[in-house]
């Protein structure tokens, strides 16, 4: 009899399952908590179509008892927000925060002692859920088992790349089948249903945890695969925490993914102060591109340690770009390989890098002083190699000497294949990382707080991805974490056309990146280090028109743009040249307004004056892939009422990014709000257009 009594119970407490729905304000997406079957799960509809079917929740550990099974759900409170803030920079300055919140506890069946809350907001073009755990001593956490199990998974195209693995984010997109999904999967990743549903996952405020990648388990279901410790196991917490926000953008067009704030909402606001002037958008140029294709080498001597005769960063080929800089209104010169560290194999050699010791054909401070006088910064550089412990020992010295020499902004390195980063744990055993690894995550955000005390912002490449820390740290003011231009120079296989038509819908949903956009010669030459010239293999270079490399300027965001390639051939070509020197890189006011995913995409955005207020002109920037295409665009974004010069940087009738790429035409004429732009967009090309207002 007594057995029967606790059967019937189960029984009735599966049946009677609690269903805890929260909604977005426009009721467009419930969110629904329940314990049926006595399992911690959840479930979204969209549009009241079922999205993700039910879904586990919760983790298991090291040592304590897993947290999944035999759960009941209970409610314990309800919020509503709408409200707005300002960001101190970036691609829009007013952000509307509208969400409905719902805080639920999961409590085990028989023992009182294991229990989590889940905390979710939504938002009409999106979610975000995370786990809150009160103080139970230490925690090891060996697995999260968070799914995301999509209805229809037959429907549906996937945009992809593989997560933890040997380049980190570095890989072109793979676009297959939801169900076609291979091995771990990288976040953002994006989903477009036949129906036009698109979906992107991802996560935000990624503090103090492992990275989350995706792994597809069975058709249409993916879980969370956090990116492991050295030890193996994924994380280390103590007392009280919370987890990342696991993050779900929802919407009928692929420009709603791209014009969505659902991560930086769910970030903590600025712990930076008041203060933020000291950090700067802006334009500017480098001793780069130039290492890229082999006309100068980032160390003094070459693998058989000889000298190569054509050291990149000097003093006085510093001084000639601050002075190309200055003529143009650049802000800054970036200057790799200028530290003691880089001769032989410096990627494999990250314990003997500097970061106050100059080579002797460098005078930081005689650099540093000229820049001033000309109203130009220099920019700094730590490439670690990912030697982590080497790097933070040195690092704020690395950052005093900086502050000392006027500058406000470093590019870091973390150039580590198969992400082998290295760290030394308190017994000083050497620990290779992966670099969303817990204490990987820890060090990049201890990099940040760091440098904010020398008022330096830092631009992070090789990096975790982003999951808009930059809202809680301003001076995290752009990375890379996304295949770029470097790709390009010819050493390795370039990005394919579709690269940048992929992007905006999948890595630059994590914004801002620094692609450092910009290539105007197409046919360099690579030299090797004894002087031998060699052309290179054909199309082993930008898959572009020069109208799309303009395009790139208002496309992928950043806060800081690079104009990449050779001062010598911006002035070869100055007429193009213009318009980078006329886009901001600080925006009102953005908006996508056109586009498919990895077909094409036109964005606009309006110029941001002086942090306080809307500028008065517009910009335009559109792309496409590998195909060519028409593209019709109603002005009906221009102020009502005025009248704009527009300056249109287009393809020519004969541009093709293989044969012809160089084809541009620059034309104005004046428009209002009421006019339309027709522009066809070549092969692999691109529009650029400044609305100067009249």
């Amino acid at each position: 009899m007594r057995l029967l009594i606790v059967v019937l119970a189960a029984l009735s407490l599966s049946v009677s399952a609690a269903d805890i729905t929260v909604t977005s304000p426009d009721k467009s997406i419930a969110m629904t908590f329940t314990d049926k079957n006595e399992l911690a799960q959840y479930a979204v509809s969209f549009n009241g179509k079922t999205l993700i079917q039910d879904s586990k929740l919760g983790f298991t550990f090291l040592k304590a008892q897993p947290l999944y099974r035999d759960f009941k759900v209970t409610e314990i409170s309800r919020d509503s927000v709408d409200s707005e803030w300002e960001q101190p920079w970036g691609e829009q300055r007013v952000i509307r925060d509208n969400h409905n919140e719902v805080l639920v506890r999961f409590d085990h069946l028989t023992d009182k002692a294991r229990y989590f809350f889940v905390r979710a907001r939504v938002f009409n073009d999106g979610f975000g859920f995370r786990y809150e755990f009160p103080d139970q001593g230490e925690k090891v956490i060996t697995r999260e088992l968070t799914e995301f199990w999509f209805t229809d998974s037959h429907k549906a195209t996937a945009y992809w790349i593989p997560g933890q693995a040997r380049e980190r984010h570095e890989y072109e997109y793979r676009t297959t089948p939801l169900q076609q999904m291979e091995g771990i999967v990288n976040t953002p990743a994006t989903i477009v249903y036949d129906d036009g549903t698109h979906v992107a996952i991802h996560e935000a405020a990624l503090v103090d945890f492992a990275g989350m990648s995706l792994k597809k388990e069975q058709t249409g279901r993916l879980v969370a695969k956090l990116s492991p410790r050295a030890d193996g196991t994924m994380v280390r917490k103590s007392g009280a925490f919370n987890t990342p926000w696991r993050m779900v953008l929802v919407g009928d067009e692929a420009t709603d993914l791209v014009n969505s704030y659902v991560m930086l909402n769910l970030n903590e606001p600025n712990k930076l102060g008041n203060d933020l002037s000291w950090i700067e958008p802006g334009k500017y140029v480098g001793i780069w591109w130039c290492m890229h294709i082999d006309l100068c080498t980032w160390g003094q001597l070459d693998g058989a340690g000889k000298p190569t005769g054509i050291h990149g960063a000097t003093t006085e080929r510093t001084k000639h770009y601050m002075d190309f800089a200055a003529k143009y209104g650049f802000d800054g010169v970036l200057v790799e390989g200028w530290n003691v560290g880089w001769d032989g194999d410096w990627i494999a050699n990250s314990e003997l890098f500097s970061f106050t010791q100059a080579y002797d054909d460098f005078d930081i401070k005689t650099v540093s002083d000229y820049g001033k006088k000309l109203g130009v910064r220099l920019i700094g550089h730590h490439e670690t190699s990912g030697g982590i412990t080497n790097y933070e020992a040195q690092m704020e010295d690395g950052f005093a000497l900086y502050q000392k020499m006027g500058v406000r902004q470093i590019k870091t390195g973390y150039v580590a294949h198969g992400q082998n980063l290295k760290r030394k744990d308190a017994d000083g055993v050497m620990r290779y990382e992966f670099t969303d690894s817990q204490d990987v995550v820890n060090h990049f955000i201890h990099n940040i707080a760091t440098a904010a005390k020398y008022n330096i912002s830092i631009n992070t490449h090789e990096s975790v991805k982003d999951t808009g820390l930059r809202r809680t740290y301003p001076n995290w003011i752009a990375r890379e974490s996304a295949r770029g231009q470097e790709y390009n120079s010819g050493w390795g296989a370039p990005n394919q056309p579709e690269h940048l038509a992929i992007m905006p819908y999948t890595r630059m949903l994590a914004s801002p990146m620094d692609f450092t956009p910009g290539i105007f010669d197409f046919e360099y030459k690579r030299i090797n280090f004894g002087g031998e010239e060699h052309g290179l293999q054909k199309h082993m270079r930008p898959q572009t028109t020069l109208a799309k490399q303009l395009a790139e300027y208002v496309v992928l965001y950043s806060p800081i743009q690079m104009a990449a390639d050779l001062p010598e051939n911006y002035e070869a070509k100055l007429e193009p040249f213009q318009f980078i020197l006329d886009v901001p890189t600080d925006w009102e006011v953005s908006k996508a307004i056109q586009g498919d995913v990895g077909e094409y995409i036109v964005q606009i955005r309006k110029e941001r004056k002086a942090r306080q207020y809307s500028g008065n002109d517009w910009y335009l920037g559109a792309l496409t892939d590998e195909q060519a295409r028409d593209i019709s665009v109603p002005l009906t974004f221009l102020d009502a009422g005025k009248t704009y010069e527009a300056q249109i940087y287009r393809d020519g009738d004969a541009a093709h990014w293989a044969d012809n790429p160089y084809d541009i035409v620059i034309e104005k004429r004046r428009v209002t709000a009421t006019d339309t732009l027709n522009v066809r967009l070549a092969e692999s090309g691109g529009v650029a257009v400044r609305f100067k207002a009249l």
